[in-house]
């Protein structure tokens, strides 16, 4: 299964908020709930720049993404397991800021105090080693 997976991508459509983990100096995993933007080749997200998950990944690029719905009886789910890379200032980074805004709208606007993206900020891609799904039709 690939990120690209019709199933896949559908049922992301769908979720405004997934839980990244990411490695801790120690070792020990941290669980982050984060807004998100896919596609068929990655994961995007944006975060202040000088928060302990973004010092992880400054250190240590691998990252557990889960994303999952449902009840006792209908679980379903996507998990991926990849790298995170940090994007530059470009116009594609440009471009995903704007999918961001459109996306999480109003309160993307609310958080960054306008349409441009806070000089605190940093966007990262997450490109996928392994993608696994449950309960997805």
């Amino acid at each position: 299964m690939t990120l690209a997976d019709t199933t896949v991508q559908r049922f992301l459509t769908t979720k405004d908020v997934v839980v990244l983990a990411t490695i801790g100096a120690d070792g020990a995993p941290l669980l982050t709930p984060m807004w998100f933007l896919h596609d068929a080749s990655a994961i995007t997200m944006i975060s202040i720049d000088d928060t302990q998950k973004i010092r992880n990944l400054q250190r240590d690029p691998r990252v557990f993404i889960v994303a999952e719905s449902g009840t006792r009886d209908d679980v379903r789910g996507v998990s991926i397991r990849g790298r995170a890379e940090f994007l530059v200032d470009s116009p594609e980074r440009r471009a995903l800021a704007d999918r961001w805004l459109t996306k999480y709208h109003p309160h993307a606007e609310r958080l960054w105090k306008g349409r441009v993206m806070p000089q605190n900020r940093v966007m990262f891609r997450v490109t996928p080693e392994h993608v696994h799904a449950w309960g997805l039709v």
